[in-house]
This record gives C-alpha cells, sequence and structure tokens, in this order.
C-alpha cells in the first residue's frame, strides 16, 4: 500500500482512527483487499486525537502509521473506507471533529456518488458495533455517498461470533485489546476492501481523476 500523494492507479481512501492498534490492523486488511484489485490502490490515512486540553496540539507527522487525512484526499480518492473504534455506540470525537470540518466539501459535492463503506472495533463483545457502524454511515449519507455493507453472501457472516455484519467489517479486540482478529473477521474485512474498489471502477472505469 502506498500512503504518498502520487498514485498510478485508482485511490481508494481508508480513512480511520485506532487508539489500541485493532482498528488500524482492520484498516490494513481492508487495504489489502482494495489492492487486490487491478488498477486500484489503497491511500492509508488517520486523524489526530482530540485533546481535552485547550493548548494541546498534535505534531504535524504522526509518530508511526498512516498520515494524517487532507482535505485533497477526499477530493482524490474514487471510493472511501470509513474506521472508528466504538465510543458507547459511536463514533470516536476524533473522526466525528474531522467530519465536522467538511462542510466546504459538502457544498462542493465532492464525495456524492463515490463508493463508501464503514469498519470498526470494540472492547466488549456487545459494545454497540453495529450502532457505531450506522454513526458513521450518518456524515457519508449527507456527503451523497453511496453505502455499500458486506452481503450473506459470504459464508463467514453466519459462522463469526467475534465481528462481522452486514453493515461492515468488525472486530472484537478485548477490554486489553490482546484478542486477535479471527480467521473470519480477517476474511471479511479483505472482502469488503475488494468490493469496494471493484465498485468504485465500476462507478468510474477511468478513475478519479
Amino acid at each position: 500500500m502506498n500512503s504518498s500523494n502520487i498514485n498510478v492507479n485508482t485511490p481508494i481512501l481508508v480513512l480511520y482512527y485506532s487508539r489500541h492498534g485493532s482498528t488500524r490492523k482492520l484498516a490494513e486488511l481492508i487495504g489489502q483487499g482494495i489492492d487486490s484489485v487491478a488498477g486500484c490502490e489503497a491511500r492509508l490515512r488517520t486523524v489526530p486525537a482530540v485533546s481535552t486540553v485547550t493548548e494541546a496540539s498534535a505534531p504535524d507527522i504522526p509518530a508511526e502509521g498512516a498520515p494524517y487525512v487532507e482535505l485533497a484526499d477526499l477530493q482524490e480518492c474514487a471510493g472511501l473506507a470509513l474506521g472508528s473504534p466504538t465510543r458507547f455506540g459511536n463514533m470516536a470525537s476524533a473522526m466525528k471533529y474531522f467530519w465536522d470540518g467538511t462542510s466546504t466539501d459538502w457544498l462542493a459535492g465532492t464525495l456524492a456518488g463515490k463508493p463508501a463503506c464503514v469498519f470498526t472495533s470494540t472492547g466488549s463483545l456487545h459494545g454497540g458495533q453495529e450502532s457505531t457502524l450506522m454513526s458513521m454511515m450518518t456524515p457519508l449519507l449527507h456527503h451523497g455517498m453511496l453505502i455499500m455493507g458486506l452481503p450473506y453472501t459470504l459464508p463467514e457472516l453466519m459462522t463469526t461470533a467475534s465481528g462481522g455484519s452486514p453493515y461492515g467489517a468488525s472486530h472484537w479486540s478485548g477490554m486489553n485489546g490482546t484478542h486477535p482478529i479471527s480467521t473470519e473477521s480477517r476474511t471479511l474485512a479483505i472482502a469488503q476492501g475488494r468490493r469496494l474498489a471493484q465498485t468504485a471502477l465500476k462507478l468510474n472505469p477511468a478513475g478519479a481523476r
């Protein structure tokens, strides 16, 4: 996966926030699915944490992982996978803060007509995975994006107990974040990325640019 701003292939944005690494791992698997589609390339991006101390600020470049997202990433992408850990059945404040600042792109219709999907990770088995996935769909619908889920033609949706939903890929990381991603959840995340990329190419064969 290439995180640079120069792409010879159609860029598909994988935008996530991850505190302990579980959501980041799902993002990487979705990126793997995107990269498996000829002509597409995953562009992984993250958002800075929101501090309760108003004087605090994040560094311009994260110490590790994907670069911070820029509005140009929204303009250049042909599709979007959006991920956040669960925060009481909702997306994390850092991710919502980013979307609260995209009104210019909303007015311009930057994302209208592009396909999108969502994914999440949570510490408890019934920690609000599906409501978190639905909370991330809301700003995407306001932007006019075409929301995609996971179809039940994927047999893993019927066999995984630790994650997986028709609303999007998910993972139960455990309270200490040490539970590994199950084989079923891994398969679903890769399939979700592949399906997103394939749909993006069908909607815009010439690419986003």
